[in-house]
């Protein structure tokens, strides 16, 4: 009885997750190429022509957007702005691992874009409230307790990557709830979108490098210029500059505490202060 007692709070962590449903947002070229649904954590619909990437060398990224009924759903357009930079930043740094990353406004040979098609806002209260039960329980106990299963957020992003003739040559749409176990809780109502942003990024970075959909788990070590921009160096392009840095140690600390991503995002040079 007391091992099933110990127990319930884990099962009823694991069982606590964000939904968020599958929509076409209208924004890509083409929709037919989509397979059918797939992932447990992750859901996606994708398509990749594998062997038009190979001849492929140059990457541009247009800043992320918003549809309306995802915008109108964030209070202010600085947090809007933390999670489609941080989708751009992610998509970057991950393609630098095979392609050349130029500016937006020059012509590549394959060009990015992305548009978040729903976000689930997080409940800041439940937010502050999970990081400290969190925190209280790691000062008295060997673990700390999974954050509570209330007030998760979520995203949805579809994005497509075009040939230098507009022809859509890889596709997805994509969408990701929180859980209790992977997602720590920030005070932001913007805090697990943010997180997530990124997930996002180096799952459809890896369709286009490998030229093929996703698997599933990527074990895969991180090469050594993704590690230099994780901890918050200089990207190997200089055109990831555009979406600023990542906040490195600083940024896994705030995350730890439960502090809101604005206080540690390093948004790009000459950037509005959010």
């Amino acid at each position: 009885m007391k091992a099933l007692q110990l127990a319930m709070p884990l099962v009823l962590a694991l069982s606590g997750c964000a939904s968020v449903p599958l929509k076409e947002g209208g924004t890509l070229s083409s929709y037919s190429n989509l397979g059918a649904s797939k992932g447990s954590l992750s859901k996606s619909r994708t398509y990749v022509d594998g062997q038009s990437l190979i001849t492929a060398k140059t990457v541009s990224i247009e800043p992320t957007t918003f549809a309306f009924s995802a915008a109108s759903r964030i209070k202010t357009e600085a947090d809007r702005t933390l999670v489609s930079n941080a989708v751009d930043r992610a998509l970057c740094v991950s393609l630098s691992d095979k392609y050349q990353i130029i500016s937006s406004d020059l012509s590549a040979d394959l060009n990015i874009r992305s548009v978040v098609t729903d976000i689930v806002p997080t409940n800041k209260t439940m937010a502050g409230v999970a990081t400290a039960v969190t925190l209280g329980s790691s000062a008295v106990l060997p673990v700390s307790v999974p954050r509570l299963p209330v007030g998760l957020g979520g995203l949805a992003v579809e994005a497509e990557a075009v040939d230098n003739t507009g022809v859509q040559r890889a596709a997805i749409l994509w969408a990701r709830g929180a859980n209790s176990i992977q997602n720590t809780p920030r005070v932001s109502e913007v805090g697990d979108a943010y997180s997530l942003a990124s997930k996002f990024g180096n799952e459809f970075s890896q369709i286009l490098i490998s030229g093929k959909e996703s698997k599933g788990l990527n074990i895969k070590l991180p090469s050594g210029q993704r590690m230099k921009s994780w901890l918050g160096g200089k990207p190997k392009y200089v055109a990831c500059d555009a979406f600023g840095r990542s906040p490195g140690i600083a940024g896994i600390i705030a995350d730890k505490i439960g502090a809101p991503p604005q206080w540690t995002d390093r948004r790009p040079k000459g950037a509005a202060p959010l």
